[in-house]
């Protein structure tokens, strides 16, 4: 099944996302490549919306206006400032159409407007997570190397992949 990828928009959540956001967050196989627990019940996604991600950092990808996953920037402070880290995870039933591709590419095209004294956005996949890694690079991150024993992963010690996009890369695209 093919997926008008026009259809696809990002946008903040809204409370009343909560039955969306439970039926990707509470799923085993979209949170384990994340840095997220598991939304069990209604209520703990209620509580990942509202104390986690309504702000201007955490964004809703949505298919008509429907959240299927989350995309956010979370900057640095101080002297650091300039760089920030992405992430982002997408319902089961939606991997494999161009979606997150077609997320990424929304938000390379704003974020430096919205941040502007951001540099340097950088991302971190585990090593296994071949699919993100191929997401990051058809969007123009460049692969910069492997950290490893980097990163508590639920609590074990893993190998990640970085990467980077930087403010001077620019947009190989339009959205």
């Amino acid at each position: 099944m093919a997926i008008d990828l026009s259809r696809i928009s990002i946008r903040p959540f809204k409370l009343s996302d909560v039955d969306d956001v439970l039926l990707w967050a509470g799923d085993d196989r979209v949170t384990k490549n994340a840095r997220m627990e598991t939304c069990g019940s209604r209520v703990e996604a209620l509580a990942f919306i509202r104390d986690e991600y309504i702000h201007p950092l955490g964004r809703s990808i949505c298919l008509d206006d429907m959240s299927i996953g989350i995309v956010w920037v979370l900057p640095w402070r101080g002297d650091d400032r300039y760089k920030a880290d992405l992430g982002y995870a997408l319902g089961f039933n939606y991997w494999g159409h161009g979606i997150a591709t077609t997320a990424l590419k929304i938000v390379l095209s704003q974020v430096f407007q919205e941040f502007p004294h951001l540099r340097r956005l950088q991302a971190f996949t585990l090593v296994e997570n071949k699919a993100s890694q191929r997401v990051l690079e058809k969007v123009g991150f460049h692969r910069e190397g492997l950290l490893r024993m980097f990163f508590n992963f639920k609590g074990k010690l893993d190998d990640l992949f970085v990467f980077s996009f930087l403010s001077t890369d620019g947009i190989p695209y339009s959205v």
